[in-house]
């Protein structure tokens, strides 16, 4: 037969097989897991404490056990707040919990009341569970599965329902019979429900845990390490989507871009300079980058940039654009010698041609590429013309407004 204490005891088992788990993962960088890991620890502790009433002194059993219960609900909402990057309530947390301990004291000590023992601990339970729910619901990351959020925040509110109900339970009875009431079957059925919170909270804790680091690994896996841009393999499946997208009305253009005597940068400026130069030239590029824009870096000082639902004149503007924003472009820095560091692109513009590969798009991309650099760099191509910064005025607006075949 269950009773307080096998399942206290019971609980504090599982909160320490969480402790073991959390405590593998606090080498990861994830926030949050430290708190989470010292929530468990500190419901091993406590429950222990509390199932030993009657066999330890009061103060250690009711007063300690359970101000170091209201502790681990404190370190869990702020292993929530931290993995979601708001700011953790300290001084309200510590006063939550430093009024617990007061109120276990007095109504031990100064009137001895059982029920509203329970009534102080549950009250503060139910706060801390609403609390945790809010946070997660309110503030779950847009760029995660919504699975895992909603799994422990609607637990959350479970627990905090239980615990009100519990509360009211207890102060419903009279305190004579308070503690005939403990080994009631519905004091029982809610101090079970209860007493799995941290450790049911903790595996979905873990579940989030696992997403964000995956949701890293993908991001990596999808991102070049050096400038942020997208990786060529995430470039070219990106391409594949937006290709199949495409219609006579919605055509795709592709930029591709060169930064212009590369290796004459890495010789004056040092290969620290030639890749801050690589990574200043992206976040300039995403900055004048249009909603549903995809730049990628395709290998060294080589980057592409899908122009969805954009038509060869167009394209050919923004190619001209980010040529004259990069020929202006000062990356400052410190190079050795030098402190500014300045440079050029050559870009070749492709649009798509009836029902074109990725292939076949990329190629005639990279041959107007090929005409903007022997054409001197510094140039936009679309084909047979090239724009440059030294053409006259007639020439650039052939070479921006109109595209030819390659």
């Amino acid at each position: 037969m269950l009773t307080v204490a096998s399942i206290l005891t019971t609980t504090a088992l599982f909160s320490l097989a969480m402790v073991l788990v959390l405590g593998s993962l606090l080498r990861s960088p994830v926030a949050g897991v430290r708190e989470w890991f010292f929530a468990n620890l500190a419901m091993v502790v406590s429950l222990p404490l509390l199932a030993l009433r009657d066999a330890i002194p009061d103060f250690i059993s009711i007063v300690l056990g359970n101000t170091v219960l209201s502790l681990a609900g404190l370190l869990y909402y702020a292993g929530c707040a931290r993995f979601l990057g708001r700011p953790v309530p300290w001084r309200r947390l510590a006063a939550g919990v430093v009024l617990v301990g007061i109120a276990m004291a007095i109504w031990r000590y100064g009137y001895n009341n059982v029920p509203l023992r329970v009534v102080a601990s549950t009250a503060y339970n139910s706060a801390i569970c609403i609390a945790i729910g809010m946070i997660l619901l309110r503030h779950r990351p847009r760029d995660r599965s919504p699975y895992n959020f909603w799994f422990a925040g609607s637990l959350s509110f479970v627990f905090a329902a239980t615990q009100m109900v519990r509360g009211v339970y207890f102060l419903m009875v009279p305190p004579a019979d308070a503690t005939i009431m403990f080994s009631s079957i519905w004091n029982i059925g809610l101090l079970t429900i209860g007493a799995v919170i941290m450790p049911t909270m903790t595996m979905a804790a873990v579940m989030m845990v696992h997403d964000d680091m995956l949701a890293k690994v993908e991001d990596a896996a999808n991102h070049d390490h050096l400038t942020g841009a997208l990786s060529r393999k995430r470039f070219e499946s990106i391409a594949t989507d937006m290709l199949a997208q495409v219609s006579a009305a919605q055509p795709l253009s592709l930029l591709l871009i060169d930064l212009d005597h590369f290796k004459r940068i890495n010789d004056s400026c040092g290969h620290a300079g030639g890749d801050e130069v690589l990574r200043a030239f992206v976040r300039m590029a995403r900055a004048s980058a249009r909603p549903g824009d995809a730049l990628g870096r395709l290998g060294g000082e080589e980057f592409g940039m899908l122009l969805p639902a954009t038509t060869p004149a167009e394209a050919a503007r923004i190619a001209e654009d980010l040529r004259r924003a990069a020929e202006q472009h000062s990356v400052v820095g410190d190079f050795g010698q030098f402190s500014v560091c300045r440079y050029s692109i050559s870009v070749g513009v492709a649009t798509t041609v009836h029902q074109e590969s990725m292939d076949r798009l990329s190629a005639r991309a990279d041959r107007a590429l090929y005409v903007a650099k022997n054409s001197g760099r510094n140039q936009v191509s679309s084909g047979e013309f090239a724009s440059s910064a030294n053409a006259d005025a007639e020439i650039v607006k052939q070479n921006v407004g109109h595209t030819t075949p390659a």
